[in-house]
């Protein structure tokens, strides 16, 4: 018999959900054997999670947890929408974001890793979750924004409690002014976020790749022009670009008539002291995950033939 260690049982119970002794005894009967011993679990009927582990999981919540000058936002998904007024899956993934407002760490797989606040790891939990509640759910991603001196700006579009809904947004503001005139500020600004999905704070912090796909659409459609006046023409396009997709340069949704740079630099008079917009975290819920379409109708008619 193999020497079945505690590392050995921890993973198997992640990949099972499945108790603790029980999966120690499916790897002693396996002899140590990770994949022998979720197919003995299975068997067993002892396996509640690892059925459900290859199922798609795009919908769930979005959670954000504000705590002083750090701001959390992170996307726990599960197979249906039903389940994200659970309030078990809820608490999951508000203590999930409290982990991570703990340990300003928001690498998933050290999230997974770290110790959850009813014991065990937050992998654990999830794994308990998914074996009590009956479908796959997985801890997509997480961000944190700190500040030195400031406000975390934080908004919920869709909210189902609080703090978790199908948009959540982070925004820093670095400041020494008005915490009242920096909260005001920080949430309108995270609204504003949420409903105009800037891809970046500023035009340098533009991808690259994205800005000469833009170039090139301006250079074919004025592919006629002369060469110094196309230039020009897509010099001019990106400007424009730059007032959709930047933060900064996009019109402020409350106050059309002034861009969100002026916002703030209004604001730091109001406040007492300068703020700065220092940056901003998006989360939408399943947003790229690709989802199975499936036509029940159908479905309902190839069973009634078997």
């Amino acid at each position: 018999m193999s020497n079945v260690t505690a590392a050995m049982v921890k993973d198997l119970r992640e990949k099972t959900g499945a108790g603790m002794m029980d999966c120690k005894n499916a790897l002693n009967e396996t002899n140590g054997d990770i994949e022998a011993a979720i197919d003995w679990l299975r068997k067993k009927g002892l396996s509640k999670a690892a059925k459900k582990s290859d199922r798609v999981a795009a919908e769930g919540l979005v959670a954000i947890s504000v705590k002083g000058t750090r701001g959390v936002v992170a996307e726990v998904n599960s197979e249906t929408d039903f389940v994200a007024r659970n309030s078990d899956f809820q608490a999951l993934a508000k203590n999930i974001t409290g982990v991570i407002v703990g340990t300003g760490n928001s690498d998933v797989e050290a999230v997974k890793a770290a110790a959850y606040p009813a014991g065990g790891t937050v992998a654990e939990a999830i794994a308990n979750n998914i074996a009590t509640i009956g479908e796959n759910m997985t801890l997509r991603r997480a961000a944190v924004l700190d500040v030195n001196a400031g406000a975390i700006g934080a908004y919920i579009h869709n909210a189902i409690s609080d703090g978790l809904g199908k948009i959540g947004v982070i925004v820093a503001l670095e400041s020494t002014g008005s915490a009242d005139v920096l909260a005001d500020l920080g949430r309108k600004i995270a609204m504003h976020v949420a409903a105009a999905s800037p891809l970046a704070l500023e035009a340098s912090q533009l991808d690259k790749a994205v800005l000469e796909r833009e170039a090139n659409v301006l250079r074919e459609k004025n592919a006629s022009k002369p060469t110094n006046v196309l230039e020009k023409i897509v010099e001019s396009g990106l400007k424009t670009y730059y007032k959709e997709v930047c933060l900064l340069d996009q019109a402020f949704i409350h106050e059309p008539s002034k861009t969100v740079s002026q916002i703030v630099a209004e604001a730091g008079k109001t406040a007492g002291a300068p703020v700065a917009l220092k940056g901003f975290v998006r989360f939408a819920l399943g947003e790229g995950i690709e989802k199975a379409e499936s036509d029940f109708a159908a479905e309902v008619a190839s069973m009634s033939k078997s």
